[in-house]
């Protein structure tokens, strides 16, 4: 019996599906890692396009020669869009992912300008596809170190939260203070607005569209300064604190680019044969094999 169009996308990768899935997702071969920088240099060359065509003078110049080149880039990265969703098991999956999301929405504008020439400013939206720039800087070093942030940011969320809260709590009160002493007269023209006032004040933005004009209003105005300027540091600790606990018992792991072709999700040892987030087999490791003199 024929199999199923499900079937079908879903059975293992094979021949060229798994070369070229090898080739797109990782970055630990030699191809996968000319691939990504092809397709960074080419993200960046399209951003340049769309930053230079937003200058009314170079626009008006060279708006023909702006024009293909849009359009050649569009091409590639629809290319690139539909060999990512041959290549997976799952396209659907992979097409409601992050990076599937990020890689449609550098698509639409284009083809949108047609219809409605408003959304070519939607172009822009690609530059998210450069957070693809960190697959191809996939070593040990950075993996290590950006899994050390993850950690501590995690680790540190309750505390942090806690912190927000306790500064709601101060700039509420104080906004509802400096309200009372201030008044309508001065700016202060309601709780929120005051409120507004006492973020700006305590983060030390100060953009000065609202000011105490009374004694007392400025008082409360200093404390909230030397308060905000100590606040800030609150955050920065404790996030470095729990960065300084993870460093006592460091782990000599080595990850890689190595995806899942069930899940999509990277970051698996060398060694791993299961998927440590879905548990679907994987298949053998590919890298560049050693040189030899």
């Amino acid at each position: 019996m024929a199999n199923t169009k499900a079937d079908v996308l879903g059975k293992p990768l094979t021949g060229w599906r798994l070369h070229f899935y090898t080739v797109i997702f990782e970055a630990d071969t030699r191809a996968g890692r000319r691939f990504d920088q092809a397709l960074i240099a080419v993200i960046l060359a399209s951003v340049a396009v769309v930053v230079a065509d937003s200058v009314h003078g170079i626009s008006l110049r060279f708006h023909r020669e702006f024009t293909v080149m849009e359009w050649l880039f569009t091409l590639v990265f629809t290319l690139e869009y539909v060999a990512r969703l041959a290549c997976v098991r799952h396209p659907m999956r992979y097409a409601l992912s992050f990076y599937g999301v990020v890689d449609l929405l550098a698509l639409l504008p284009t083809y949108l300008a047609l219809l409605v020439p408003e959304v070519g400013a939607l172009i822009d939206v690609r530059v998210l596809r450069l957070l693809r720039v960190f697959r191809i800087f996939k070593l040990t070093a950075y993996v290590s170190e950006y899994h050390a942030i993850g950690q501590a940011l995690r680790s540190s969320r309750r505390k942090i939260m806690v912190f927000l809260a306790a500064v709601m709590m101060i700039v509420l009160v104080i906004g509802t203070l400096m309200y009372v002493v201030e008044g309508p007269e001065n700016g202060f023209t309601s709780i929120p607005i005051a409120v507004y006032w006492a973020i700006t004040t305590m983060t030390t933005v100060g953009f000065g569209d609202i000011t105490p004009k009374t004694d007392f209003g400025r008082l409360i105005a200093s404390a909230m300064m030397l308060l905000g300027w100590g606040t800030l540091a609150v955050p920065t600790g404790i996030v470095t604190a729990e960065m300084a606990f993870a460093r006592r018992a460091p782990t000599a792991t080595i990850t890689t680019t190595r995806t899942c072709q069930e899940c999509l999700t990277e970051g698996h040892m060398p060694e791993a044969n299961y998927c440590l987030h879905c548990g679907a087999r994987l298949p053998d490791y590919a890298q560049d094999a050693p040189q030899t003199s």
